[in-house]
C-alpha cells in the first residue's frame, strides 16, 4: 500500500502542475486580491476537488459521463465562468474608492468569501473534474483492498497533494510580485491570466466530451 500511495502521491502532483482552470483562476485571484483571496480560492478547489472525489467514490460521477445533457450543461457553464473572469481581469477592475486608487492597489472584493465562491463554482462546473476522478482514483486501489476505503483514502491524499502545490505556486508568485514591485507588472500579469482564462473557456466550449 506504501508503494501505492507513493505513485498515487507523484501522479496527483503531476496532475496539479499541468495548468488548467483551477490554475488559471488561482493565479487570477492572487494577482487581483493578494495572499487572502489566494488562499480562499485555494480552499474552494480543493473543497470541489473533494466532493468531485466523493461523488467519483460513490459512483455518482458516471451519471454526469453518461449523461450528455448534464455533461454540457456543466461545461457551458464553466465556460461562461471562466471567460467572465478573464474579460474582467483584461479590462481591469473599478476603483473600489478614491483611496484605493494607487497603481498597485488591489481589489478588496476579491479576498475571503467572494475568493471562495468564483473557485468552487470553477471546480464545480467542471466536469471534466469529475470523470477524470472516476478514471484517475480507481486505478491506485489495491488488489484486495476495500473499494470504498481505499477511494476515500485516495481522495483525501489528492487533496493534499494539490493543496502543497497551489500552495507552493501562490507564494512563488507573492516573491515574483516582490520582486517586480509596481501596478504595471501586476496588471500585466493579470492582463496575461485574463487572456488564459478566456482561452480555456473557448476551448471548454469547442472540444468535444
Amino acid at each position: 500500500m506504501t508503494s501505492t500511495l507513493l505513485a498515487f502521491c507523484g501522479a496527483a502532483l503531476v496532475l496539479a502542475m499541468i495548468p488548467g482552470p483551477s490554475t488559471a483562476v488561482i493565479v487570477r485571484q492572487a494577482l487581483r486580491g493578494g495572499p487572502r483571496a489566494a488562499l480562499a480560492t485555494i480552499a474552494a478547489n480543493e473543497v470541489g476537488l473533494l466532493f468531485w472525489a466523493l461523488v467519483a467514490a460513490l459512483g455518482a460521477s458516471a451519471l454526469v459521463e453518461a449523461s450528455e445533457v448534464a455533461y454540457h450543461a456543466l461545461r457551458l457553464a464553466g465556460a461562461a465562468v471562466l471567460v467572465a473572469l478573464g474579460v474582467q481581469s483584461i479590462l481591469g477592475r473599478p476603483r473600489a474608492s478614491s483611496g484605493d486608487a494607487g497603481p498597485g492597489a488591489r481589489e478588496p472584493a476579491a479576498g475571503g468569501w467572494s475568493a471562495f465562491r468564483i473557485g468552487l463554482l470553477t471546480i464545480l462546473a467542471n466536469p471534466k473534474a469529475a470523470v477524470f476522478a472516476a478514471s484517475f482514483l480507481p486505478q491506485f486501489v489495491p488488489t484486495g483492498a476495500p473499494m470504498m476505503s481505499a477511494l476515500l483514502l485516495l481522495s483525501l491524499v489528492w487533496v493534499a497533494v494539490d493543496t502543497a502545490w497551489y500552495l507552493a505556486l501562490v507564494l512563488l508568485l507573492g516573491r515574483l510580485q516582490a520582486a517586480m514591485a509596481g501596478g504595471r507588472v501586476r496588471r500585466t500579469l493579470e492582463a496575461v491570466s485574463g487572456v488564459v482564462l478566456v482561452a480555456l473557456g473557448v476551448r471548454m466550449v469547442l472540444e468535444r466530451p
